[in-house]
């Protein structure tokens, strides 16, 4: 049964979906005091329903690649040599998640837009922090560099993107691509994105954890796990305090009812060619309903848009 809350400003099945993420995961066991490989296995379970369905790939290949063997996993919607690519970075508070979790994600990126998707299972912490996910990142954009054609992918046109964790990720490895002078995406497909973890006023209106997805206290933990409990000002941890100069254009998808609401403000007032649209009525993670909302399907169709003008235009 759906929980009823006066002046509800969730959209009704993003409502109903999150009820049932909460259901699935009391029944599942989740706590506070778990460990992280207890919680990932928790998240796995919770969100395997939600990856069903949805387009079916011409092909699907899975690899390790790089000096850190990482796992990817490449959807192409056709099977035919190169296909522009989009990289796909989970979210999960670098914390949890993986490319299972967001699999039907990347699947309807790809059928969409016709695009092939590489999703990458970034190293997680806390057995991983910062800066590690990075390097395994860019350990990959090299792989793609050099082998992507013998996988049916064009190493040239190519958009990087993710949410969330996987969303600041994606940026933070387009600023180390310019520092290494290797060559850039053709845009950035960002989704909810943490950009800062300063509280602000959306963490005060949208951090109620029965009315909504996430909040404040989960940031703040995400980020110390994540930093290995340190103070750390690195732009590449924190990019809204980059030198954003010389950016691709960038698509942000915001979620209005979201403790990240005004970082994602922020950060597409300081990209230099940014689109951002703001989804009433959704929360943080709702893309992943896409199976049981409008909302999800209308926002995933829009990005889709615009992705392939990026890589086909």
């Amino acid at each position: 049964m759906t929980q009823a809350f006066e002046n509800d400003d969730v959209d009704p099945e993003i409502r109903a979906w999150l009820q049932q993420m909460f259901a699935a995961s009391a029944a599942l066991g989740s706590r506070p005091g778990l460990s992280a490989p207890e919680r990932r296995a928790i998240a796995e379970r919770q969100r395997a329903p939600w990856t069903r369905g949805g387009p079916v790939m011409a092909v699907t290949e899975e690899l390790r690649v790089g000096p850190g063997q990482t796992r990817i996993r490449i959807h192409r919607p056709s099977d035919v040599p190169d296909l522009p690519v989009l990289i796909y970075l989970h979210g999960g508070g670098w914390t949890l998640f993986s490319i299972d979790t967001h699999d039907r994600l990347m699947r309807e990126y790809a059928g969409r837009s016709g695009c092939a998707v590489l999703g990458i299972d970034y190293p997680l912490a806390p057995e991983h922090p910062f800066p590690a996910a990075i390097h395994s990142i860019g350990d990959v954009l090299d792989w793609l560099a050099e082998q992507g054609a013998a996988h049916g992918l064009n190493p040239g046109r190519y958009v990087i993107g993710g949410d969330s964790a996987g969303a600041n990720l994606a940026v933070a490895a387009t600023l180390e691509r310019r520092r290494l002078d290797r060559v850039m995406p053709a845009g950035l497909l960002l989704n909810y994105g943490a950009w800062d973890g300063a509280w602000t006023e959306s963490y005060d209106r949208y951090g109620d954890g029965d009315r909504y997805m996430l909040t404040g206290p989960e940031m703040d933990e995400f980020w110390a796990t994540y930093l290995a409990g340190r103070t750390v000002d690195d732009p590449l941890a924190r990019p809204l305090h980059a030198d954003l100069t010389g950016l691709p254009q960038a698509w942000l998808c915001v979620a209005e009812c979201d403790v990240l609401l005004d970082e994602n403000r922020a950060m597409a007032a300081r990209l230099p060619q940014a689109e951002l649209r703001v989804y009433p009525g959704a929360t943080h993670s709702f893309l992943e309903a896409v199976a049981a909302s409008e909302l999800a399907d209308r926002a995933i169709a829009e990005a889709s848009q615009w992705l392939a003008a990026m890589l086909n235009g």
